[in-house]
């Protein structure tokens, strides 16, 4: 349970200074934009502030799940791989990758969902302390990796490849490193390929899901690849450093859309549909009453 994400805190730190520093020496305006890499002080600490309660959070989802996971890998799963063997950490990244790029994916498409992932696409900077902006509901991703477990993956190997996933998700939030090497741009998530999926361009939206690897966007038809830098945030921006409220906000907004509902199914839509959704109006009766017009 020492989680490697910990670990890795110093480097994130240090990366973090060096970019802000690289910022504010090439510090300009454009068009009224933030400069590539740029920072802002409260949205900064707003995203950094997030961090530290994202690792305390998910420790306790992580802990909570390991029972369901340990039961599941000694009762149910039909074999039990060996944590020694090279194979089993191949199936342990390669699945929790995919089944982050599935979780992603139906974060963006499903509202309540959605609102646990929301604050991360918050920011309209696109920079390392952006990477710390995370949620703190990891109930999604706990059931999510159910699978890896009844494949007979030890509980620790799927957390630890989470972490890993994590680790390396936290280099592709900036501005400052371009397009790399075809040969990587084409298999792995890049900062150029990141940079399109925090866009709220219309081109850009609900695009490029991948964690490690972008081959699944590739596959499934949901890659987009950088052609203008994006404009970063929500398409509709919450205007607030507040963490709790950033965190929190669309919980509020999907609750009050569901009370004033008359009908289940748009309480329903309200919950399971896209983020956005409404009830289409009534379609009145092709045949128009006498006197109508």
């Amino acid at each position: 349970m020492r989680d490697p994400v910990l670990f890795a805190i110093p480097f994130f730190l240090l990366l973090l200074i060096l970019e802000w520093a690289a910022a504010r020496k090439l510090e300009h305006l454009d068009s009224g934009r933030p400069a590539p890499g740029g920072y802002q002080h409260r949205d900064a600490w707003a995203s950094i502030s997030m961090g530290p309660v994202s690792v305390a959070t998910t420790a306790a989802w992580k802990s909570l799940a390991l029972v369901g996971y340990a039961a599941l890998y000694a009762y149910v799963a039909p074999w039990q791989l060996p944590a020694t063997a090279w194979y089993t950490w191949v199936i342990a990244l390669a699945g929790v990758d995919l089944l982050y790029y599935l979780y992603h994916r139906m974060a963006h498409r499903v509202r309540l969902v959605w609102a646990t992932h929301q604050a991360h696409h918050s920011s309209r900077y696109f920079n390392f302390a952006t990477a710390l902006r995370q949620k703190w509901n990891n109930s999604g991703e706990i059931l999510m990796w159910i699978p890896l477990p009844l494949l007979g993956v030890p509980p620790w190997m799927v957390f630890a490849s989470f972490s890993v996933s994590l680790i390396y998700q936290f280099w592709v939030h900036t501005e400052r490193i371009d397009r790399l090497p075809r040969p990587i741009e084409f298999l792995f998530n890049t900062p150029s390929h990141h940079r399109v999926h925090h866009g709220m361009d219309a081109p850009y939206l609900d695009k490029n899901y991948g964690g490690i690897l972008i081959i699944w966007d590739r596959l499934l038809g949901t890659f987009q690849p950088e052609t203008f830098r994006p404009h970063y945030g929500l398409t509709t921006q919450v205007d607030t450093f507040n963490i709790w409220t950033l965190q929190t906000h669309e919980y509020a907004a999907i609750a009050r859309d569901v009370a004033a509902a008359t009908r289940w199914r748009d309480r329903l839509g309200y919950l399971l549909g896209p983020p956005g959704w409404s009830p289409l109006p009534e379609r009145r009766d092709a045949a128009m009453l006498p006197g109508e017009c």
